[in-house]
């Protein structure tokens, strides 16, 4: 059994890590804020959403692979909170 505490570690990282996919999308928006940083983010962020472009292309030049990682990401991040807070009572 995983305790509980596990639950909402995992869901905290995962909602940290959303944060980095919307700077991450902010910075190839906004080409002047770039800079060393945003390799650093982008070695975060590229090997997710990679295999999940190989499965789905881009939609008229729009990336739908982004929308769907940030999709997931909130869905298990919200899911395992639920599962640390509810295992907690």
């Amino acid at each position: 059994m995983i305790p509980c505490q596990l639950y909402s570690i995992v869901g905290g990282i995962l909602q940290i890590y959303f944060w980095v996919l919307l700077v991450y999308a902010l910075a190839s928006w906004i080409p002047s804020i770039q800079g060393q940083w945003t390799y650093f983010v982008a070695r975060l962020v590229e090997p997710v959403l990679q295999p999940v472009r190989r499965v789905v292309p881009p939609l008229a030049g729009f990336d739908i692979a982004f929308l769907i990682v940030i999709f997931l990401d909130q869905a298990l991040s919200q899911w395992f909170r639920q599962q640390g807070y509810a295992c907690s009572f």
